[in-house]
């Protein structure tokens, strides 16, 4: 008797298989905003090799000794000012991003999504998609510009989980989308309609991208390059020649020299320069967070009126919206290509 014509063991355990699943990933966020749950995001945040670049035996001391015990407590209230009925902005605009494209997908795939630091994890969405019988999974970082802290990472806590798992499902990841044409339209309608929208006509739009180290650049990591090939196909497509556009980047730490210009120093040079009118948008955030709400919508507008500046707009990321929507569901039906 072949094995074909064998009935499987009357014990043997069902085994869902066939399906594709989606899993859209983002940077993370603590449980909520109090000194406990930052501490225990930043402490893991802080200790990817692929983030802090410092051999362990320097940096744990410091981390442990110092950073965690002093940097809680303030980023606690600064979440506090952001955080929603519906808990974390990234989780919340995350999660419904998953649940819009899935709408626009259909049963073509399942989609979940994940978080690489904090909850929901990466191990435990991927399992979960494994469970619910897909055993094709397209990975998709939603970081437009490559950076080994942000995208490398989330592949790297992928393969940690994959390593764990007999069978494994077949991996794709989505490719960085810094210049890609759906990308940089979302971006030009979102943030035109948004400045068509405003009570006062900015002077300068500035384009603040998340910071890294000036030495990743060294090291060959492409993020400031991608960042600046945003900027200069998003104004192209803009296309408005009375607003002045500048790039910054934001969210610097520690003592290291980092990528410049930084943004905080731009909002007050240009306010000490004479310029009255603003509006800063973050196109490398693909959904809202502490550092666009806070550190961008409040801290910013503060540090450009304390320097002179009156009219200031914090513009949205594409967040769940229908541009953006529109856009991801592009991206992932093209590399979905050849499975749905």
């Amino acid at each position: 008797m072949t094995w074909q014509n064998q009935s499987l063991p009357t014990d043997h355990p069902p085994v869902h298989s066939g399906r594709i699943g989606v899993l859209l990933v983002n940077l993370g966020t603590p449980d909520g905003p109090e000194p406990g749950p930052v501490k225990r995001y930043l402490a893991e945040f802080l200790s990817d090799r692929r983030v802090v670049e410092i051999p362990p035996i320097a940096w744990q001391p410091i981390l442990r000794g110092i950073i965690l015990n002093t940097r809680p407590k303030r980023s606690a209230q600064a979440y506090a000012k952001v955080w929603g009925e519906d808990g974390s902005p990234l989780a919340a605009i995350t999660r419904r991003q998953a649940e819009k494209l899935q709408a626009r997908l259909g049963d073509a795939a399942q989609v979940d999504w994940a978080m690489r630091y904090g909850r929901p994890a990466i191990p435990e969405r991927l399992a979960a998609l494994m469970e619910a019988g897909c055993d094709r999974i397209l990975l998709a970082p939603l970081y437009p510009q490559y950076s080994a802290a942000t995208t490398a990472t989330v592949v790297d806590k992928a393969g940690d989980a994959l390593r764990t798992m007999r069978w494994q499902p077949a991996l794709r990841t989505l490719p960085p989308y810094h210049d890609d044409p759906a990308y940089i339209a979302a971006l030009a309608g979102d943030i035109g309609a948004q400045l068509d929208a405003l009570a006062f006509t900015p002077e300068v739009l500035l384009l603040s991208f998340h910071g890294m180290p000036q030495r990743t650049l060294e090291l060959g990591d492409p993020y400031h390059c991608h960042c600046r090939k945003t900027a200069r196909l998003l104004e192209e497509r803009l296309a408005r020649p009375d607003l002045r556009i500048r790039t910054s980047f934001q969210s610097r730490f520690g003592r290291a020299k980092w990528l410049e210009p930084a943004t905080d120093a731009v909002l007050r040079e240009e306010a000490t320069a004479g310029t009255k009118r603003l509006a800063i948008a973050a196109p490398g955030f693909s959904a809202d967070c502490l550092e666009t709400l806070e550190e961008l919508a409040i801290q910013g507008h503060e540090q450009f009126a304390e320097a002179g500046g009156q009219e200031f707009a914090a513009l949205t990321c594409l967040n769940d919206g229908t541009a953006g929507m529109a856009m991801l569901e592009t991206l992932v039906r093209r590399e979905l290509s050849g499975w749905i």
